[in-house]
């Protein structure tokens, strides 16, 4: 699959346009998604690093987007990819509500936020249970904020709503394997798979039943493939919170994937106020279709910003790539 082509100037740093989205909840800690598009010959490509990384981290980011504005993506083996919708640490209510909306047969929910007390997150993941029904799948996700016994004591409670897998209950790999084999809800490791070298580790330390991959921080469709194959476990892809043209790169890794036994975290287009695109990438019947995105100008202007910063982390990035 390749991104849908554009005609228009090389892509690269100098000619980036910057743009900053409102989140329709908060989520990292944030309420406006920035980041970058450029042009290719291949068509658009995404750079949106979180503000907190540096260039040597965000060097990866930059290889996912040129990779889309180059080169495009590899065949597919299917022509939709199935998806959940992501809960963030929002009241019940809503919670329910953005299940109802999402359309989707699983849904991902946020727990462990900052500032919130453990029946919080058991009241919003029963409200999603119930939202979503006895035959939909309902993950969590505590993005590493617990220590091993709170870990195993929260996923056991937890599981009297019925939990597919528990996503990076804690942030180590040795307190990962501990988790795992004190409960019996299948663990996935995200954040605990970074660089190249992470899958052999996450696999020798026997640290999690499957891995959530996200394409730009791991630089590229091309290179999510190979951390795929090198873990040896069930894939999840995942997204970063982007625009379609950035989910688009997400569809194509879970498209050129040999297996997909689990709904991808693709749906995420649903967390943002707009779009760069007149047909953004949203589930149908909790699905996305496997295609290529095309930037709307007069969408791209509604949101675009000042692109002088992005530029120099984008060129900042490109350098510390080497």
């Amino acid at each position: 699959m390749t991104a849908a082509p554009d005609p228009g100037p090389e892509d690269g740093p100098a000619g980036g346009r910057a743009f900053a989205i409102g989140l329709r909840n908060r989520f990292r800690g944030i309420t406006v998604r920035e980041g970058m598009l450029v042009r290719g010959p291949a068509g658009w490509g995404e750079f949106s690093p979180f503000a907190e990384y540096g260039p040597r981290e965000s060097s990866r980011w930059w290889a996912a987007c040129h990779e889309a504005a180059h080169r495009g993506w590899p065949a597919p083996v299917r022509d939709r990819v199935p998806v959940n919708v992501t809960v963030p640490a929002v009241d019940p209510e809503r919670a329910a509500a953005i299940v109802r909306a999402g359309g989707c047969a699983t849904a991902k929910v946020k727990v462990a936020e900052r500032g919130q007390d453990p029946g919080e997150d058991l009241a919003r993941v029963e409200a999603v249970r119930e939202a979503i029904g006895p035959s939909g799948r309902v993950r969590v996700d505590a993005n590493g904020a617990w220590d091993v016994d709170t870990a195993v004591r929260m996923v056991r409670e937890l599981d009297r709503f019925g939990l597919e897998y528990a996503e990076q209950p804690c942030a180590t790999l040795d307190e990962l394997a501990r988790v795992r084999r004190r409960v019996d809800v299948p663990v996935a490791a995200d954040e605990s798979i970074r660089r190249a070298e992470d899958p052999l580790r996450v696999r020798a330390a026997e640290a999690a039943d499957i891995v959530v991959l996200k394409v730009q921080p791991l630089g590229g469709v091309r290179a999510s493939l190979r951390v795929a194959e090198a873990c040896g476990l069930p894939v999840v892809v995942s997204s970063a919170v982007e625009t379609s043209v950035g989910l688009a790169a997400g569809v194509a890794l879970a498209a050129a994937l040999p297996e997909l036994p689990h709904a991808c975290g693709l749906a995420t287009m649903q967390m943002l106020t707009a779009d760069v695109t007149a047909d953004p990438l949203l589930p149908e019947d909790g699905y996305l279709p496997v295609r290529g995105v095309s930037v709307d100008e007069d969408r791209l202007r509604a949101v675009e910003t000042d692109p002088s910063a992005w530029r120099a982390r984008a060129a900042a990035a490109r350098e510390a790539a080497g």
